[in-house]
């Protein structure tokens, strides 16, 4: 099998995809931008990517590709419904980086519900040591117990930060974005009411036509002016210039997003004004790349390409 990597620096070059090699002849690839799919996709019969676009335009001179692997669980830079007529397999990665998410949404969280930017810089300052008590907490905070935790998405990682959200004590509440959730553990209600009754709200689901600007200003005016806002998902399920609005009209509370509209977040996002690391803070979509994720990532692209060479069907996300 020809196995060619568009993006091997996805998962970074401290994990080995050395295994790989084991499974055909591999061509590796750092990073490919979008102009460049084409030429070295067309000999291939295995395609591993990440972000790389892969469609009519990019796969039309690849008549012996048979496989497309994700190495990662999101799957929006394909063209399925291509892929599908062309009888190319596409198949993803899934749960690999459940643990990883979960941990970086209340990262977020915590950030900016208790102004860990303002109290760090307040004893690096010399702050702290100038002052004659033993104490200071002179911008407010609250704590999760007894509050109501919303989530969009009641997948895998939504599912874990719910059970996390339950420890700190809160009541957890969801709405199920694709309308067929089958969770029954947690009270699912409609959006209105988990914009309406959430002191803290995280988004856990794909980006789809269902969910693209599903955070848009009319959403970010019901919420609680007390609310936090955390997002692990796709940056386009919430319309940035909107959330600019509403976090400096001070409509919420405060935001924590690793993804942005465009990634790498350009100069022009509104959001780059916000200089106010108590009211928003931004990393660069990193929740999943945890070390034991990444290493998951490829050892499961791994077994992915494996059963597919024994004529076996896994992980498969479109009709092939």
């Amino acid at each position: 099998m020809k196995i060619v990597i568009l993006e091997r620096n996805s998962v970074g070059e401290d994990v080995s995809v050395d295994c790989l090699h084991e499974l055909g002849e591999l061509t590796v690839y750092p990073n490919t931008a979008a102009g460049e799919v084409e030429s070295r996709v067309k000999e291939a019969e295995i395609v591993i990517a990440n972000k790389s676009p892969l469609n009519e335009e990019t796969l039309k001179h690849a008549s012996s590709l048979k496989l497309i692997c994700e190495l990662a669980t999101g799957y929006d830079n394909v063209d399925l419904e291509y892929c599908d007529r062309r009888g190319i397999r596409v198949v993803n990665v899934v749960d690999y980086s459940t643990a990883a998410v979960a941990q970086h949404t209340f990262a977020l969280c915590f950030y900016v519900l208790e102004k860990l930017h303002h109290y760090d810089h307040y004893v690096k300052s010399g702050q702290y040591a100038a002052q004659d008590r033993f104490s200071n907490f002179d911008i407010p905070f609250t704590e999760l117990d007894k509050k109501t935790w919303g989530i969009a998405g009641m997948g895998n990682i939504g599912r874990r930060v719910a059970k996390i959200a339950e420890a700190f004590g809160c009541k957890v509440i969801f709405y199920s974005t694709s309308g067929s959730s089958t969770c029954t553990e947690y009270e699912r209600v409609d959006f209105d009411t988990l914009l309406r009754t959430s002191d803290f709200l995280s988004l856990h689901c794909p980006l789809s036509d269902k969910t693209r600007n599903l955070i848009d200003l009319e959403a970010l005016r019901k919420m609680k002016k007390s609310a936090i806002l955390v997002n692990v998902a796709r940056g386009p399920v919430v319309d940035d210039e909107a959330l600019y609005t509403a976090l400096t009209e001070h409509m919420i509370a405060g935001a924590g997003l690793d993804v942005t509209g465009t990634e790498p977040m350009q100069d022009s996002n509104p959001l780059s004004k916000i200089m106010d690391s108590n009211r928003l803070i931004i990393t660069p979509h990193l929740a999943w790349a945890s070390i034991e994720a990444r290493k998951r990532a490829v050892e499961e692209t791994y077994q992915n390409i494996d059963a597919f060479c024994r004529g076996e069907k896994r992980n498969a996300v479109g009709n092939c």
